[in-house]
């Protein structure tokens, strides 16, 4: 009996290729091109699942030419990438990675916000290029983390996660805003109180992103926000690229109108908005938060997961359209 056929879209740990070619009849990416929607949609016209990057965009188009699909598992814990409403009318499973990166991303947010404060990388590209000649009192002279007032806009798992490493490690202020209140008791963990989001740009020192994108997030911060905010706050976002409107905080950043931002997500990604290149007063990393060889290897241990729970015992860990599994 023939195995079912899989396709995986990019490259991957040998040890999760090893693991999905028990059960299944794999096509791999390992030279991990980025293929064009065209050609991702022939390689999946005979699949019935496929394993994914945030990267390959699952649209109507590309179901419609992948008549034998069933799974599409998400090595990511948001999937932007993918037309769940599409997956969900022609019967096509959606899974995504949540969990396995929370502490992870959790640590690099909170990373990326000590560099931005702290100016760690516009510090190193000045004394890489020789400028570094004596020592004056205000050189590259940041903002104190330990005490601020840390605001997160979105307090899911990563929201949560950074709250407790600002509360109890550094002593910060939380506050947040979210689509709801957290529980007593979350909140209580947290040390964090919720506010409005108009507070929450007015007051926060550093301001953490970690909403999930949607038609409703979109630029969820653009020039009329920036415009709220401290003109010493820090702007971090560690959530999607679309979130923030990128010219705006560019214009905002040239102009000093707030301090300094951090970005691991972009519009457009991997192109970076050309005016964010030639501020000095930001940190850019690319996309890079749950990048530790422990998690990432979870990550894809977790999509693979997803492809023989549902292809092979009908039972899948994260469904995201779990409605179809009762069809």
């Amino acid at each position: 009996m023939s195995k079912p056929k899989v396709l995986v879209a990019r490259a991957i740990f040998p040890s999760v290729l090893d693991r999905l070619s028990q059960h299944f009849d794999i096509e791999t990416n390992q030279p991990d091109e980025v293929w064009p929607k065209e050609e991702l949609a022939r390689r999946m016209s005979d699949k019935v699942g496929a394993f994914t990057t945030s990267s390959e965009r699952i649209d109507a188009a590309v179901l419609d030419a992948c008549p034998h699909l069933k799974i599409v598992a998400n090595m990511a814990v948001g999937y932007n990438n993918f037309d769940v409403d599409a997956m969900s009318a022609r019967g096509v499973l959606a899974t995504n990675a949540p969990d396995v990166l929370t502490e992870t991303t959790a640590d690099f947010g909170f990373a990326l916000l000590m560099a931005t404060a702290r100016r760690v990388t516009e510090s190193e590209h000045y004394l890489r290029a020789g400028k570094w000649t004596k020592w004056n009192y205000e050189m590259f002279s940041g903002s104190d983390v330990h005490g601020a007032t840390l605001g997160i806009l979105g307090m899911g798992r990563i929201g949560q996660g950074i709250a407790k490493r600002g509360a109890h490690g550094f002593g910060m202020n939380v506050i947040y805003h979210n689509r709801s209140p957290l529980t007593p008791d979350l909140e209580a963990a947290c040390k964090a109180r919720y506010v409005s989001k108009e507070e929450l740009l007015k007051t926060a020192d550093h301001l953490v992103l970690v909403l999930p994108y949607s038609a409703s997030s979109h630029h969820a911060i653009g020039a009329a926000e920036l415009a709220l905010m401290k003109p010493t706050a820090t702007l971090i976002n560690i959530a999607r690229g679309g979130i923030v409107d990128d010219a705006a905080l560019a214009a905002a950043l040239h102009s000093r109108q707030i301090a300094a931002a951090g970005l691991d997500v972009f519009e457009g990604e991997p192109t970076v908005h050309p005016g964010l290149l030639k501020v000095p007063n930001v940190v850019l990393t690319p996309h890079i938060a749950s990048a530790s060889v422990p998690t990432r290897l979870a990550m894809g241990n977790l999509a693979a997961d997803n492809l023989i729970g549902y292809l092979v015992n009908g039972k899948p860990l994260t469904p995201l359209n779990p409605d179809i599994l009762k069809k």
